[in-house]
């Protein structure tokens, strides 16, 4: 006999095997004499009453033969001689895009601006110290992309735009634990994606694919509606049958180039605004309605939005037990993002806290109006901070009364933080609509509803500036059903850099549905 069924367990009994089994035997009531295997199906948290509660989807096999778990498979084809498909970028995009190559038999061949996993370690280190940014290799520009080294989260809504569940399949073969595949929010930690993706990148290798790293895309040749050749590093010209684009929503550069070459782009909506970093044990108080965090719990998370004069307010990349690093790509521009390593373990919980924009908040009114207003801001917060990527900071309960802060909390914050005024740095629309969001918010999670002795509006946080890099300012337009560029037929402009994903599984799943396309055609 199989069963599904939900168990709503304390902490301490989600994580006991007997207190599991105990508990599907007494949900099935069956005799004792009977033998239960189980698989947990999805684990979330509930924390909504008095007792937070783990909520177990299992499937219960009750006097079954042994079961095993279905060996995940990856069909490694030797794909030397096959034929090429061209890939900008090395992020999750464009490795699970040369992924879908091997198993479907085409040659993958990737160009990636920054350096490998390893050599990218060292110039994060000298930015954090010395305040010194290598543009090419950095948070978000190297191999894996962004998310190598900001957090792992692999959480997505886009079920019906992909195959969630064979994403977060190869990541578990290419070494992420197991528990990825059930829990509700998976994560990985930036501590063990580098191994993974050099993994990741073996594979591709021993199956006769490349990867050319310090490989910049500089221009585009084409003729008509057809790309003829990519020139690589301003002097390296491929002729290329077909190209995928999966540069990250951070390559400013290649909109430029679009724009300069009339390839076909447009403006989008986008969000900026802060980094928020509370110490942990204040979200777990409020969250879990407790003193102190059950050790069988998880660091707390949060997930807040609020409507103020018909703009989005909301939280973003919730980063539990983490720290919040420097993510700027470009010379005297200061953007901020936050990571935690696996475990979460870090005493202080970070989150963007961002208001969405659009093309009427943009003075340029062409398809870089966007870009140029995000990189306004960016310029403003690196010398508001006063240089070497020290970030602006105030205290949260100071930021929304406008006054600089005398002093600021200890923050993880590597490079520095220096009190000044966001309000000299957020433009006015995003700096009212945060204000007032944070009051609601502070009302929200208060410490009186939630008996705690201090809120979500504290002046022990701190509000540092800025984050801007979201979601790309620009959309290269596409066809739905195709994947092809409007305007360049043999052109696949791919995942976040092009408008069309929003984090590392929906980038990822949308690299395999362009190969998938590229052979059906």
């Amino acid at each position: 006999m199989i069963k599904e069924l939900s168990l709503q367990l304390l902490p301490s009994q989600a994580s006991s095997n007997a207190d599991i089994l105990m508990s599907i035997s007494q949900a099935l009531r069956l005799k004792k004499s009977q033998q239960i295997q189980y698989k947990i199906l999805k684990k979330s948290i509930d924390g909504r009453g008095k007792t937070t509660h783990i909520i177990l989807q299992v499937e219960a096999h009750i006097d079954e033969a042994v079961f095993t778990e279905k060996e995940i498979e990856f069909k490694a084809e030797n794909v030397s001689l096959c034929e090429e498909l061209h890939i900008i970028g090395a992020g999750p995009a464009g490795l699970f895009c040369a992924l879908q190559c091997i198993e479907l038999g085409i040659k993958p061949v990737l160009f990636e601006r920054g350096k490998n996993v390893r050599d990218r370690r060292r110039d994060l280190a000298i930015l954090n110290k010395d305040g010194i940014l290598n543009e090419e290799s950095n948070y978000c520009f190297g191999e894996g992309g962004a998310g190598t080294y900001s957090d792992g989260k692999l959480y997505t809504r886009s079920n019906k735009r992909g195959n969630v569940q064979r994403v977060l399949e190869l990541f578990t073969y290419f070494g992420a634990e197991e528990d990825i595949m059930f829990d509700a929010h998976p994560h990985i930690g930036t501590n063990k994606l580098p191994q993974i993706i050099e993994a990741i990148r073996e594979k591709i290798l021993a199956c006769g694919g490349e990867i050319h790293f310090n490989s910049k895309l500089t221009d585009i040749k084409y003729t008509g509606d057809t790309i003829s050749a990519i020139v690589i590093n301003e002097t390296q010209h491929v002729a290329v049958k077909n190209v995928v684009l999966a540069t990250g929503h951070s390559a400013s550069d290649i909109y430029e180039l679009f724009y300069q070459k009339n390839i076909k782009i447009e403006s989008k909506p986008y969000a900026l605004g802060v980094r928020i970093e509370h110490p942990q044990h204040i979200i777990d108080s409020l969250q879990y309605h407790c003193d102190m965090r059950d050790p069988y719990l998880p660091p707390a998370s949060y997930s807040l939005v609020e409507q103020v004069n018909g703009r989005g307010v909301f939280s973003f990349c919730m980063c539990p037990g983490g720290i919040i690093a420097p993510a700027s790509t470009q010379a005297n521009t200061l953007v901020v993002n936050g990571w935690s390593p696996s475990k979460r373990n870090n005493p202080f919980a970070n989150s963007g806290m961002v208001v969405s924009v659009d093309e009427k908040d943009f003075k340029n009114k062409s398809p870089l109006g966007g870009l140029y207003f995000q990189r306004e801001v960016e310029q403003k917060a690196f010398e508001v901070g006063g240089g070497k990527y020290v970030a602006p900071a105030q205290r949260m309960t100071d930021f929304v009364r406008n006054k600089v802060s005398a002093s600021l909390p200890v923050c993880s914050y590597l490079p520095g933080v220096n009190s000044a005024l966001l309000s000299d740095v957020l433009p006015k629309i995003v700096y009212q609509s945060l204000s007032n969001a944070l009051v609601t918010f502070g009302k929200k999670m208060s410490a009186e509803t939630r008996k705690t002795s201090s809120g979500y509006y504290t002046e022990e946080a701190i509000i540092v500036a800025t984050e801007s890099r979201t979601s790309s300012p620009v959309r290269i337009p596409r066809d739905k059903e195709t994947f092809q560029h409007i305007q360049l037929k043999n052109l696949y402009p791919c995942a976040e850099g092009a408008g069309y994903a929003g984090g590392i599984v929906s980038a990822a799943m949308d690299g395999m549905k362009i190969v998938n396309a590229i052979v059906s055609r």
